[in-house]
Parts: structure tokens; sequence; C-alpha cells
């Protein structure tokens, strides 16, 4: 999404990071965030201050910052112990509870009492799908072909399922400021302990219950086709021993992630609205993760049920 370099110089080695993702008024912000969260106790990497002491340099029309290395290993989620999994529940409770333990210090507004969330109606979703199965009709390549025959899976799904998309557009539980992309490529471990958090540009207001279900989901489950029930387990109990969020707001989160995974397309977005294949293969194993949540929707959520 950004441009990075590591970059060697006297004092060390340095991540440079050209910031195409946000605004660069964004990324100062969540960049002061960082630093404010590493007085908090969060493990992650405070930026380097320009001369100005601003986070951010910009360069004509480019803005650029600059991080200090962190040697260690991004660890995906079967590589964990359960004891790691669990840490790494606690990581991301202390990161929903210091962001609103500093929200009005470094700027942020207050985070709303309740929120709404999107929740698409079967037939606008079968029409998203017709669309992008006649544009993978039309192409000639191996993915093409996957997509035809994947959408058809899908459109099983949407039909026999679609009385279960939440009733409520209002979101269930506490909504606050979060990390945005807590996933195995943005946590370096050392040593068997989380050394930093990293890539804070998705910081904002979502429900913790969503930011919880989808981190559980993507690390222990979306590249691996099934969800390592075990793992996700030790996950929500390490996260509600520092946020204890109720079981029926966790279940809240997890039927909204399912039903915006079962009606959205955005990997396809990618490929054929914009030309991006980089997100090709997620799709594929997105959808064979889909198929396998909505055979065993209650294991998955008897593992949100995890006591801390």
């Amino acid at each position: 999404m950004n441009r990075n370099w590591r970059v060697t110089a006297s004092g060390g080695d340095y991540a440079l990071k050209q910031i195409i993702d946000v605004p660069l008024a964004t990324a100062r912000r969540n960049l002061r965030v960082v630093t404010a969260l590493v007085g908090e106790g969060v493990p992650t990497c405070p930026p380097v201050l320009g001369a100005a002491g601003d986070p951010v340099v910009e360069v004509g029309n480019r803005g650029y910052c600059l991080l200090p290395w962190l040697e260690g290993d991004h660890l995906a989620g079967p590589d964990l112990t359960l004891d790691q999994a669990r840490q790494f529940g606690q990581v991301l409770g202390q990161v929903h509870d210091r962001l609103d333990r500093i929200g009005r210090r470094v700027g942020l507004p207050a985070a709303p009492a309740k929120l709404s969330g999107r929740t698409i109606e079967p037939a606008a979703a079968l029409l998203e799908l017709d669309r992008f199965q006649a544009a993978a009709r039309s192409g000639g390549t191996s993915f093409d072909e996957a997509v035809v025959e994947l959408l058809d899976r899908r459109r099983v799904l949407i039909d026999k399922y679609a009385e279960l998309r939440p009733a409520s557009a209002l979101v269930q539980g506490r909504i606050g400021w979060t990390h945005g992309d807590m996933q195995h490529r943005n946590v370096i471990w050392l040593n068997g302990i989380i050394r930093a958090v990293i890539d804070w540009d998705r910081i904002r207001v979502r429900p913790l219950a969503e930011e919880v279900a989808r981190t559980v989901t993507i690390v222990f489950g979306a590249e691996q086709g099934r969800l390592d029930l075990a793992r996700a387990s030790a996950f929500v109990s390490g996260y509600r021993a520092v946020v204890p969020l109720p079981v029926d707001d966790l279940a809240d989160g997890v039927r909204r992630l399912w039903w915006k995974r079962m009606s959205d397309f955005w990997h396809l977005d990618f490929h054929y609205d914009r030309g991006d294949h980089s997100c090709d293969p997620l799709f594929l194993t997105s959808e064979a993760f889909l198929g396998w949540w909505t055979e065993h929707r209650a294991e998955v959520e008897d593992a949100f049920s995890a006591q801390p």
C-alpha cells in the first residue's frame, strides 16, 4: 500500500516509508498516537521526528516517515503456541484500552456510544456477484475460471443463508478507536514476545468486537481454509482478560463479519475494477474459508465465548 525502504545510516538501521495509502494529515495524527501509545506501555515503534518536530517530512508533493528498524519475525497464526495466541489477544486488548485512555490527550474525537453497521441486502450482493461473474466469463485466465466456479458456490450460500443476515443495522457492544489492520504481517515477534505492532495507517472508530473478530479470522483461519478453534479461543481469552467484552457483543461482531464476507467482493473490485491483481490469492483462500465458516458457525461462535 505504501513504498518502503530499509536505510542503513551511521546511527543504525531505519524503515523509511513513503506515505501513499492515507492523507498526510491523517498520517501525522496516527504517528502522534503511536508515540503516545509507547508511553502507555503498548509495544510499538515511535517515529523519528524531523528537524521541525514533525513525524512526517514532505519533499515536494510527497510525504515520508522514518522509524527505527526492528529485528524480529512475522509469525503466522499456525506458528503461534496457545500462550502466544493468548498474548496476541492481550496486546489487542491493550491497544483498545490505551487508545480509549489517550484519545482526548492526542486529539481523537470521542467515540459514539452507538454505531450503525452496513448490512448488505442479499439482492444487492447478488447483483454485484452477477457483475463480477460476467467479467470473469469474458476473461480467459485460470483465475477467471476459478472466479466463475467460486461465485457459483457463493450464490448458493447467499440464497441458502440470506435469512441469517443481521436484522438490525445497530451494532451491539462497545464502540472505540481501533488499529484497523491487526494481522500477523503487522506484528513483530522476538524471542517469543511481541516486540511491536506496526502499520497504524487505519486507526479509526469501529465496534471493538468487529476488530476482535476480524483479527481472529484473518490470523487463525483465512489463509488456512478453516479456523484454528483452539488458538482462536486462546486469543479471545487473552483479549477479554484486558477488555471484558460480553459474549453476546462478540457474537454480534462475529455474525456481522460473517455476513460482510458473504456479501462483499472487495478482492474482485481490485482485480476487475482497478486492474490490481495483488489480492488474487487472497480471494481464493478467503472463499475456501467462507465455505468452512458457514458450515461451522456454531463452533466459531463458541470459540469467541472463551473466558479470560
